[in-house]
């Protein structure tokens, strides 16, 4: 099932990680894991933010995929099925 990753990162906590090193390795550490479809970076509501596309067919690692960006960055994750427009149209 292809998943869409969205998470933004707390103003504070994001500079002291990119000063540390610390966001560019959680993001490097996130991609290699999901080896995914597409990953964008950007802003949202002024803070750090990525949007990944993936896929996944185990529910137990969820828990695997959020918790290093909730510990290593604070990050506010949001999962959720996503499908492509080729997808979209051929079920219709």
């Amino acid at each position: 099932m292809r998943l869409m990753l969205r998470f933004t990162i707390p103003v504070e906590k994001g500079n002291a990680a990119e000063a540390d090193g610390s966001l560019a390795e959680a993001i490097n550490e996130l991609v290699t894991q999901l080896s995914p479809e597409a990953a964008y970076f950007h802003l949202q509501d002024g803070k750090r933010a990525g949007t990944i596309f993936f896929q996944e067919s185990d529910q137990a690692r969820m828990a695997v995929i959020n918790e290093p960006l909730f510990a290593k960055l604070h990050a506010a994750i949001d999962i959720q099925p996503a499908v492509s427009l080729d997808e979209l149209i051929s079920k219709l």
